[in-house]
């Protein structure tokens, strides 16, 4: 048996869905602290977190928490993007494995029961030196794309 196999996915679609020893703040320190080096602000994961359990045109998502026992392992986070066609209806957002668990399929199962539950095409954006480029290819993501964007001064 794998630890990939021993982790108990939850999903979570309202915060009061979480654990009850998991609170959305320990969420966000989760997904900003274990991404490391690529991780986003506090702030914009947060963010990121209101806006995945607002209910609203546009708005909305959910996430998969991985459990060994009572530990939170991982997690994933999709957001829905109100579109459809030229811009995907879902976009996987961040997922994270506790560092000293990464490669043994933690990350691969949850993304690949997240991709399940959406309900059409699925995009995620990753820095091209982060590692888990490969893995997100290997479950069958490919670059369409090149993304430029203009920070206004």
């Amino acid at each position: 048996m794998t630890l990939a196999d021993e982790v108990r996915l939850v999903e979570v679609h309202k915060p009061d869905e979480l654990p009850k020893n998991i609170t959305m703040e320990q969420m966000a320190q989760l997904f900003h602290h274990k991404m490391a080096p690529y991780n986003d602000t506090l702030e914009d994961v947060r963010r990121a977190l209101d806006y995945a359990f607002v209910p609203g045109k546009g708005q909305g998502g959910f996430m998969v928490l991985a459990l060994r026992g009572e530990e939170m392992v991982g997690a994933v986070l999709f957001l829905d993007s109100g579109m459809g066609g030229y811009i995907p209806k879902h976009i996987l957002l961040m997922v994270v494995v506790d560092p000293s668990l990464r490669g043994q399929g933690v990350g691969r199962r949850l993304c690949e029961h997240g991709i399940a539950l959406c309900d059409g095409d699925v995009k995620l954006h990753v820095e091209h030196d982060n590692p888990a480029r490969r893995l997100y290819e290997r479950i069958g993501f490919t670059s369409k794309y090149l993304e430029m964007r203009y920070k206004k001064p």
